[in-house]
């Protein structure tokens, strides 16, 4: 039985800010400083306070902007804590959205193997098992009603989100989450890609291990009442900020339960019902890289 297509109320306008605009810059710099340089910084709230949704995207917006200008594309966007469980975790009560690069997507197309995530791309690095969508259609005219929701997915996958946090020890409020691209990292694609005519992503189970122990279980209910919802929501926010939802673009729909940490040798597969498993393998730092990282700091 699908659950009520619920989703807040859109405004149509963008949410606005006091905070001025040299201290948005001020705090993405901080940011993006920690994403190229791969070492984590002080939270952000202490320029632009911790719940202003507007100043926290407009951080986010700079922050992306500088990886497009190094040559990165667009490819899809993210949501954010949609489950009670990671809402818990990082201290939020609200969903948030961010950007998908294409520097961001590993696959796993076997199913077997799993996608090899390089060391050093990553600074304190999470997992949480996924419903991905795969558009065929924009989302930014119309009602962006439940019917067209459903008419505008063209794959559903399973997927593993590698969430990460620029922020030191993932001490973050929502404004910090939001601005850094909604901890955003890299994403892992399963092989097996399904319609909507041949899974209901509300009725899925997820099962997620790391090393062969099960350390997260959660089902479709867990993203904001059903993945679908989720997606209905990001299309109203992502038009009302004036970036709509685009055919092709890959959509991550949020946890279907809780994130846990992981370290280079792990082995994370996420089992998803009607979808499969999609397999990630974090490598370790190389011999000589060690070996250079120790005469650098002797």
């Amino acid at each position: 039985m699908s659950s009520p297509y619920t989703v807040p109320a859109e405004t149509g306008e963008v949410p606005t800010t006091e905070v001025s605009a040299e201290t948005v810059k001020e705090a993405a710099d901080r940011l993006i400083a920690a994403h190229f340089d791969g070492v984590a910084c002080a939270p952000v709230r202490d320029l632009i306070g911790r719940d202003d949704v507007a100043a926290a995207y407009q951080v986010q917006e700079q922050l992306n902007a500088a990886k497009t200008e190094r040559g990165a594309r667009i490819v899809g966007r993210k949501i954010g804590a949609t489950s009670e469980a990671v809402q818990t975790q990082l201290g939020v009560d609200q969903p948030d959205f961010g950007v998908l690069f294409d520097d961001m997507a590993f696959s796993d197309v076997d199913g077997a193997d799993g996608a090899e995530i390089p060391a050093g791309r990553l600074i304190q690095a999470k997992v949480e098992a996924e419903v991905a969508f795969v558009l065929e259609q924009d989302l930014a005219e119309g009602p962006l009603d439940e019917a067209q929701i459903r008419g505008a997915i063209g794959q559903v996958v399973a997927a593993l989100e590698i969430v990460d946090s620029r922020v030191t020890d993932w001490d973050i409020s929502f404004a910090d989450t939001v601005a850094d691209n909604a901890s955003s990292g890299l994403y892992v694609l399963g092989g097996e890609a399904k319609s909507l005519d041949e899974v209901n992503p509300l009725d899925v189970t997820m099962s997620m291990t790391i090393n062969g122990d099960e350390v997260s279980t959660g089902d479709g209910a867990a993203c904001l009442g059903d993945p679908l919802n989720a997606v209905a929501w990001l299309a109203h926010q992502a038009r009302t900020f004036g970036e709509p939802l685009r055919k092709g673009q890959v959509i991550l729909s949020g946890a279907l339960g809780p994130m846990r940490p992981v370290s280079p040798g792990d082995v994370v597969t996420a089992t998803i019902t009607g979808l499969g498993t999609v397999t990630a393998r974090f490598a370790q730092p190389s011999t000589d890289a060690t070996s250079t990282d120790q005469e650098n700091n002797s």
